[in-house]
């Protein structure tokens, strides 16, 4: 399963502690942004929707998100956690 910010799934919790799902929950989530958290048991990945991201209105709604994905993979890794950050969506070239 997977732990996604606001609202939360989530599958295989083998990498994905407790202690790193507070450290997810404890950080805020920009308006209309949120980041898929997928367990594969050695590592963690964190997806961000192509999609979401490009809908924020300003530059200033996308740093935020920017800046929100580079703390929780922070917070993730200061809790143990091996972390890949990725997207979905776009065009492929």
């Amino acid at each position: 399963m997977t732990g996604e910010q606001p609202g939360s799934l989530l599958q295989s919790s083998s990498m994905y502690t407790d202690a790193m799902k507070r450290a997810f929950r404890s950080i805020s989530c920009p308006k209309n942004f949120s980041l898929q958290i997928i367990d594969n048991d050695h590592f963690l990945t964190v997806k961000a929707r192509e999609k979401d991201f490009m809908s924020l209105e300003t530059v200033e709604m996308k740093r935020e998100a920017i800046e929100y994905m580079v703390r929780v993979k922070k917070a993730l890794e200061d809790n143990g956690a091996i972390v890949l950050l990725v997207r979905e969506g776009g065009k492929e070239l």
